[in-house]
């Protein structure tokens, strides 16, 4: 399934998420809750207008991004 990632990017690339289109249908974020780095890229734990919660994580060295539903709290 193609995942395509619309970011903020500042002084770098995939700063801050601000919305995804995943299974056809474009979904805004409306807070990203936490933000970290591990040697793969940035991850980010965003909440959607919807309310669902996601981690989208960027993979700098092939250009990907890669979405995983995380449980409600």
């Amino acid at each position: 399934m193609e995942l395509t990632v619309e970011c903020y990017s500042g002084h770098t690339y995939a700063q801050e998420p601000r919305a995804f289109v995943w299974q056809g249908r474009r979904h805004v974020v409306q807070k990203v809750e936490r933000t970290w780095r591990t040697p793969e890229g940035p991850h980010f734990r965003i909440v959607t207008e919807g309310g669902a919660r996601y981690e989208l994580v960027y993979r700098e060295q092939a250009d990907t991004w890669s979405l995983i539903q995380a449980p409600r709290c």
